[in-house]
């Protein structure tokens, strides 16, 4: 039986838009197109990955709508692109952060609603087979409610992305900065995990990164309902590590994603139980994603990180950034269904 053929238009090809293109391509169910405005970049990954069809702007894209389109551009155009190929009727993959701030929501949630599309926000740790066998845990109640979740992260940035000086993430504006880049994938976890933040308080300063004024490490204490949790990282630390503990009422269990394990304890003083995974790849998780998307696209499954939930970490980020700058606690909205 053939493989069905999505037709997917990767929107903006920089770093994280190449790499949506290379893993969509892996998942052997897409046809893909690529725009971009630089004329350079969209011609040497189109060469790279043998790719016929370039536009040099959303109208020529919309000329001929595609069937899906990731939107791998700088957060502040993720919302107003997204309006349109949802108007043109488009399914939507937006990447992480939904956007830098709330402007236009109202009108992408109308155009979504008008036409039916399938949409979700790429926070692609909601893919990781480890976080997968704690949220497992948690919806089981294996070991009893949450009540805490201590998340410590941290890696060399300019190793992985050594262009990030020329890039948007050197100004907040455009998305930039470890609150909005890194701590968002971590948050947006947390509360796959353990529902919605409901209160905040955040510190954060820039400490080592070269190049660049805005903050590399961020320091996070939130309540999601009763459940307390903290959360901690930084761009410039030598190890790249990754470690979440989830606190239960009847034993601990903690991923260790630098380990490739997740483990648990529930005797005081025991020894923990290890469950180790293969290493992964650098694109595994994004191919994963892929395939997860054109599985929601095709009606097989839901999207992994829906635009309310996308919304609500954009509601966590804003409020992370405002403790920051006023040094006090923030409230956010209790929200319910897809608003």
């Amino acid at each position: 039986m053939a493989t069905l053929k999505h037709e997917v238009l990767i929107v903006g090809v920089g770093s994280i838009g190449e790499r949506h293109l290379r893993c969509f391509q892996a998942t052997g169910r897409a046809e893909l197109t690529l725009l971009d405005i630089n004329p350079d970049l969209r011609q040497g990954v189109a060469e790279r990955y043998g790719i016929t069809r370039t536009f040099a702007d959303l109208d020529a894209a919309l000329g001929k709508p595609p069937e899906v389109a990731v939107i791998a551009t700088p957060a502040p155009w993720h919302v107003p692109m997204a309006t349109r190929l949802a108007g043109a009727g488009v399914h939507l993959l937006i990447e992480k952060p939904l956007s830098t701030n709330l402007d236009g929501i109202g009108s992408l949630q109308a155009a979504l609603h008008a036409r039916g599309v399938t949409v979700a926000v790429g926070y692609v740790y909601r893919c990781h087979p480890l976080l997968t066998l704690l949220k497992k845990s948690v919806t089981e109640v294996r070991f009893g409610q949450p009540v805490e979740l201590i998340a410590v992260s941290g890696q060399h940035f300019p190793t992985y992305r050594p262009a990030y000086r020329t890039t948007y993430y050197t100004d907040r504006a455009t998305g930039g900065g470890a609150i909005q880049d890194a701590l968002t994938h971590v948050v947006n976890a947390g509360e796959w995990l353990l529902g919605p933040i409901d209160h905040l308080v955040a510190d954060s300063q820039h400490q080592v990164l070269e190049g660049v004024t805005v903050e590399d490490t961020v320091h996070l204490l939130a309540r999601h309902g009763p459940v307390l949790a903290s959360y901690s990282l930084n761009q410039h630390q030598a190890p790249n590590e990754f470690t979440l503990t989830l606190v239960c009422e009847r034993g601990t269990m903690q991923c260790e994603f630098h380990k490739h394990r997740w483990r648990w304890m529930t005797d005081p003083g025991g020894a923990w139980h290890d469950e180790a995974i293969p290493p992964l790849e650098r694109d595994t998780l994004f191919t994963l994603q892929a395939n997860a998307f054109l599985d929601a696209v095709e009606g097989k499954a839901s999207a992994l990180c829906s635009l309310a939930e996308g919304l609500q970490t954009l509601r966590a980020n804003l409020a992370a950034l405002a403790s920051v700058e006023s040094r006090s606690w923030q409230s956010l909205p209790t929200r319910t269904g897809n608003e």
